[in-house]
């Protein structure tokens, strides 16, 4: 897992090159639902997944990364 080194928004990590974004996924969110998440996170605000780890009951941490960068992105929804 990435070092704090810096922080970008609440929750972000910044560790060299890349940021991270942890996030969990409640154990009633259907993995489909999960992966579409996600996958409209990829497209539209640049996060790649880094890490998924399953938990007893259906919970989900995920940690999502991407490149730093000057530009703006949109940021994610909750």
């Amino acid at each position: 897992m990435p070092s704090s080194t810096g922080s970008t928004e609440a929750g972000d990590l910044v560790d060299g090159e890349w940021e991270y974004r942890p996030l969990q996924i409640d154990g009633t969110v259907s993995r489909m639902t999960a992966a579409v998440r996600l996958a409209i996170q990829a497209e539209y605000s640049g996060w790649e997944l880094s890490r998924v780890r399953l938990y007893p009951g259906g919970v989900r941490k995920v940690w999502l990364r991407r490149k730093r960068t000057n530009r703006m992105l949109p940021e994610l929804s909750t």
